[in-house]
């Protein structure tokens, strides 16, 4: 099975664009968080608050990058941060990062130490071609944080920046919230997954880490290719 991917449609506004594509086969996700991963992301978070403790959100360079990016598209509002922004809030809190399952965790535990973007999509739920790019009209997207009683139909905005598969919006704002329709799950077995960075952070040192620790606690196997302005369509075997 092949996997294509592309962020032509960006490269001309944002050239500084970077994304990793990691398509992983054979997983055996575990539905809760391995002890050594528990103690990996607690001596993670303690070193970002070490790190970037005594800085304001908005002066931690990676943070920084994707707010620029941010605003390149139109969102100002302050209740729209990338996801790496939202971790590293909370690591910076002093409040733990969720508990989601072994990949989801893994792949937390990298973006949160890489200050980098990092998503994950199931691909018997989500078909490609995959793309970054502006929002279409007929594009849907199913909020996975929506709350009992909300609608969570939520289509992107004219002009938004999203990721996207064949058949829906993987993730809105870029990077800010995925569709509920291909979360990953502890019956996970094929996912791609998306480490991003937006003209600050070392892509490769995060690409080698996600490999390691997806290895370690999901087993599987790993092919990596990245797009920038470059190379802006990737396929993988």
């Amino acid at each position: 099975m092949t996997v294509d991917l592309t962020i032509a449609e960006l490269t001309d506004r944002f050239p500084d664009f970077r994304v990793a594509v990691l398509v992983c086969d054979d997983l055996a996700v575990p539905a809760g968080r391995p002890a050594e991963l528990d103690a990996m992301i607690a001596e993670r978070e303690a070193a970002a608050r070490a790190a970037w403790g005594s800085r304001e959100l908005s002066e931690i360079p990676g943070i920084a990058a994707w707010r620029a990016a941010y605003k390149g598209f139109g969102i100002r509002k302050t209740s729209y941060r990338c996801s790496v922004e939202r971790l590293m809030k909370n690591a910076l809190a002093e409040r733990p990062l969720p508990v989601i399952n072994g990949f989801v965790d893994a792949y937390n535990a990298v973006s949160l130490s890489a200050v980098a973007c990092i998503g994950a999509d199931d691909l018997d739920k989500a078909a490609g071609p995959f793309a970054f790019r502006f929002a279409r009209p007929s594009d849907t997207f199913i909020d996975m944080a929506a709350e009992a009683g909300e609608d969570p139909n939520d289509p992107p905005k004219e002009g938004e920046v999203v990721y996207a598969g064949a058949g829906h919006v993987l993730c809105r704002r870029w990077n800010w919230r995925q569709d509920a329709r291909s979360i990953i799950t502890p019956t996970t077995s094929r996912a791609i997954l998306t480490i991003q960075t937006n003209g600050w952070g070392d892509l490769d040192a995060a690409v080698a880490d996600a490999r390691d620790l997806i290895a370690r606690f999901c087993g599987g196997r790993i092919a990596v290719a990245t797009a920038d302005r470059n190379n802006p369509r990737v396929t993988l075997v």
